[in-house]
C-alpha cells in the first residue's frame, strides 16, 4: 500500500472523553467529536489498518525483515520446510503454553468499530462516500475476525465499542458458524457497495477486486473447514467461493511471465519484482520504495541468518516436467546425485530452492571465477541465467552463482552446514543448509545488500490471481463439478506459466502417485499439491493443513535431508529400518530430525485450535478454553 504521511489522528481520538471541561469540545483539535466530518478525516483513521498485512499473527502476513519469522513460519508448521537448528513444535509436542497474546488480539476491531459508529453521523460525506468507507471498515473488520476464527474457533463478535463497563466486554465466545456467517453478510456488502475512490485513496488500495480476493480465500477455508471438521452447513462457502472467484478470473486472464527469462520466471519474480502495480494478476500488494519503507528479506537469504530449508519429501512432491509424479515419470533420473535430483523437475523448484552448482573461485576476488570443467556443474547456471557482474547491486533476479555481498562468492551449492563440499573444501558459513536444499525465494540480484539494515524495495503480494484459480479448482472439486474445463481454466493455467505438461482428470488414478495419502481422491490429492507448489513459501500450508483436517499426515513425516556420501557431510544419515541416525552407512539420505511417532510425539488433535491465553480468561471467566488446553 501507498507510503501515507498520517496526521496525528490516532492518539487524540483514542484519548479523547466526553466528560472533559464544561462537555465541550474546542473546535481547533481533533478530538472524537469532530474527527470525522471529512473524507481525509476518514481515510487517516483507516490507514493503519493497512498493517495488518504486516502484522506476523497472520500466517500469510509479511514481514519487512525475516521471512522465516512471517509467511515462512506457517509452512514451516505445516511440515512443508523446516529451519536448520530447531524441529517442527508440533511434531514433538514442544509448543509453548499461551499466557498472553497467541493472537487473542481485538484492536484493530476496536479501531474499525470507531470509525463504523460515526460513518453515518452527520459530516460531509456523501452517501456514495459513507457506503465507501461502510465497506472499508467492513473488510478490514472482517479480515481479522477470519484469522480470529482460522485460530480460536468460536471468539467474540464485537461490531460496537466497547469500555470498561460494557457488558460484552465480559462476555462468552461467539459460535463459530455465527461469527463466520456474519463475516460473509459483512463482505459481500462491502462487495457490493465499495466505491472507487482511487483518485482520492490513492493506487493499490482496498477496492471491489481486494474484497472479492478475500471472499474468494475466506469461503474456500470455511467451507472445507466446516466439511472436513464436521460441522456441516458447508455447501453454501463453496459455492460463494466458485461465484466470485468466476467473477475476478476474467478481471485477470493474463498471468505474469517475468522478465529475466528462467523457466517460470514470473513466479519466482512475483517475489523480486521492483513495482508490482505494473504486474499481471496482483490484486493488492506490499509496496517498498527507496528511502521511504525498505525490506530486508533478500538480504537476509544471502546471509547466515537465513535458517529455512526443505526436507526431502516435500523436494518429492514437485512433479516433473511432464506433469507425472517422481514415482511415474520416465523423466525422472532419481535423487542420489543433486543434479539429478533436480533434472527434469517442475521449474517452481528452481525459484524456491537454490539449484546445485559448482565452479571455480578467484583468487581472494570474487568477480575472478570460471567454469569447471564437468558440464553437469553448469546445467542449472545455464537455466537460471549467469551472474557474471557479482557485484552490489547486481544484475537480474536469481542467477548463480550465488553470493554473499559482503563477503565472497559461493562457488558450491549444496552448501552443507557441517559438510565438505568436495575436494577438502569446507562449507561456507552463509547461505547454508543441513538439508542441501536451500529456500530462496526473496533472493534477488538486482537488490543493493549491506549489513547496516534493510535496503531492499522489492514488492511483495498479498492477494494474486493465482491463490483465486487454485481456491477455485479447489472448491469446483468439493463440489462434484471439477472436470477437464475446470482443469484447464486454473491448474493448467499455473502449469503452462512453469512451463509444466497440463493435469489430464482422465489419467489421475489411485496409481497416479502411489505416494499420497490414500484417504484422499487421486484427483482432490493432485489438486491440493499444485496448491502447494504454487503457494510453497507464503505462508499457506499451516491453514490448509488444519483445514483439511490432515495436519497429523505432513506434520509427522520424518523431516531428512538429500542423499549424500559419508564421507561430503558431517552429518548422520538415516537408517530406514530403525528411522534413527547412523554414520556406518557410506550412503544415504541426511537424518535432519527424529521421527515424532518413534520418539511418542506427533500431532495432537488440540492443535487445530489454537489456545486461548490464559490472561484472557483470568480477566474473563466467561472465556471457555478451547479442548486439550
Amino acid at each position: 500500500m501507498r507510503k501515507y504521511i498520517l496526521i496525528l489522528l490516532t492518539a487524540a481520538l483514542i484519548m479523547a472523553c466526553n466528560d472533559d471541561f464544561l462537555e465541550k469540545s474546542p473546535r481547533t483539535s481533533l478530538v472524537e467529536e469532530n474527527a470525522f466530518k471529512t473524507y481525509d478525516n476518514f481515510k487517516a483513521f483507516m490507514f493503519p489498518c493497512y498493517e495488518m498485512f504486516t502484522n506476523t499473527t497472520i500466517a500469510t502476513s509479511l514481514s519487512n525483515g525475516f521471512s522465516q519469522d512471517a509467511q515462512y513460519r506457517g509452512d514451516v508448521n505445516a511440515g512443508y520446510l523446516t529451519t536448520r537448528f530447531n524441529f517442527n513444535s508440533y511434531a514433538f509436542q514442544t509448543v509453548q503454553n499461551a499466557s498472553t497474546g497467541n493472537g487473542w488480539n481485538f484492536g484493530y476491531i476496536r479501531r474499525i468499530n470507531i470509525m463504523l459508529s460515526h460513518v453515518d453521523e452527520d459530516n460531509e460525506l456523501t452517501q456514495a462516500e459513507r457506503d465507501h468507507w461502510k465497506a472499508i471498515g467492513y473488510f478490514f473488520h472482517s479480515y481479522w475476525y477470519m484469522e480470529l476464527v482460522n485460530r480460536f474457533g468460536d471468539v467474540p463478535w464485537i461490531t460496537q465499542v466497547l469500555n470498561e463497563t460494557s457488558t460484552d466486554s465480559y462476555g462468552p465466545r461467539s459460535d463459530r458458524k455465527m461469527v463466520t456467517d456474519s463475516i460473509l453478510i459483512r463482505l459481500k456488502w462491502a462487495e457490493e457497495h465499495i466505491g472507487n475512490f482511487e483518485a482520492k485513496n490513492g493506487k493499490n488500495t482496498i477496492n471491489q477486486n481486494a474484497v472479492q480476493a478475500a471472499l474468494s480465500r475466506f469461503t474456500l477455508r470455511e467451507g472445507t473447514w466446516r466439511k472436513y471438521h464436521g460441522l456441516g452447513d458447508h455447501d453454501k462457502y463453496f459455492s460463494e467461493c466458485a461465484r466470485v472467484s468466476e467473477i475476478l478470473m476474467p478481471k485477470y486472464p493474463t498471468l505474469y511471465t517475468g522478465t529475466d527469462g528462467q523457466p517460470a520466471a514470473g513466479y519466482g519474480e512475483m517475489w523480486t519484482t521492483e513495482d508490482l502495480g505494473k504486474v499481471q494478476g496482483v490484486i493488492l500488494y506490499k509496496e517498498y520504495r527507496e528511502s521511504i519503507l525498505l525490506n530486508n528479506n533478500n538480504h537476509v537469504e544471502h546471509t547466515s541468518s537465513h535458517i529455512i530449508e526443505m526436507p526431502q519429501h516435500t523436494v518429492d512432491m514437485y512433479l516433473c516436467k511432464d506433469g507425472k509424479t517422481i514415482s511415474n515419470s520416465p523423466l525422472y533420473d532419481g535423487d542420489k546425485d543433486m543434479y539429478s535430483t533436480f533434472r527434469n523437475r517442475d521449474p517452481r523448484m528452481y525459484h524456491t530452492i537454490m539449484p546445485p552448482y559448482r565452479v571455480k573461485a578467484g583468487k581472494g576476488d570474487y568477480n575472478t571465477w570460471s567454469f569447471t570443467n564437468n558440464p553437469s556443474d553448469r546445467e542449472y547456471i545455464d537455466i537460471m541465467g549467469i551472474n557474471s557482474s557479482t557485484s552490489n547491486p547486481g544484475v537480474g533476479m536469481k542467477r548463480l552463482p550465488a553470493q554473499n555481498w559482503g563477503a565472497s562468492l559461493l562457488a558450491y551449492v549444496p552448501n552443507l552446514q557441517n559438510g565438505i563440499a568436495a575436494q577438502g573444501t569446507n562449507a561456507a558459513a552463509y547461505v547454508a543448509c543441513r538439508s542441501g536444499y536451500y529456500v530462496y525465494k526473496n533472493w534477488n540480484q538486482w537488490e543493493t545488500n549491506f549489513n547496516q539494515g534493510a535496503l531492499n524495495t522489492s514488492d511483495k503480494p498479498i492477494f494474486k490471481i493465482e491463490e483465486v484459480l487454485l481456491n477455485y479448482a479447489e472448491c469446483k472439486w468439493e463440489q462434484g463439478q471439477f472436470n477437464q474445463a475446470i482443469a484447464d481454466m486454473s491448474i493448467n493455467k499455473l502449469r503452462e506459466r512453469a512451463g509444466v505438461d497440463p493435469l489430464i482428470v482422465a489419467e489421475i488414478d489411485a496409481n497416479f502417485d502411489p505416494k499420497r495419502d490414500t484417504t484422499v481422491d487421486p484427483v482432490l490429492w493432485e489438486i491440493r499439491r499444485e496448491r502447494m507448489i504454487e503457494l510453497m513459501g507464503e505462508g499457506f500450508g499451516f491453514d490448509d493443513v488444519r483445514r483439511w483436517k490432515k495436519a497429523s499426515w505432513y506434520v509427522n513425516r520424518q523431516q531428512l535431508g538429500m542423499w549424500i556420501q559419508q564421507s561430503k557431510v558431517n552429518e548422520s544419515l538415516w537408517d530406514e529400518n530403525t528411522h534413527l541416525p547412523t554414520k556406518a552407512k557410506p550412503e544415504g539420505y541426511i537424518y535432519l530430525w527424529a521421527d515424532p511417532i518413534i520418539e511418542g510425539k506427533g500431532w495432537l488433535d488440540k492443535y487445530y485450535l489454537y489456545q486461548i491465553p490464559t490472561d484472557e480468561i483470568v480477566l474473563n471467566p466467561a472465556l471457555e478454553q478451547n479442548p486439550g488446553y
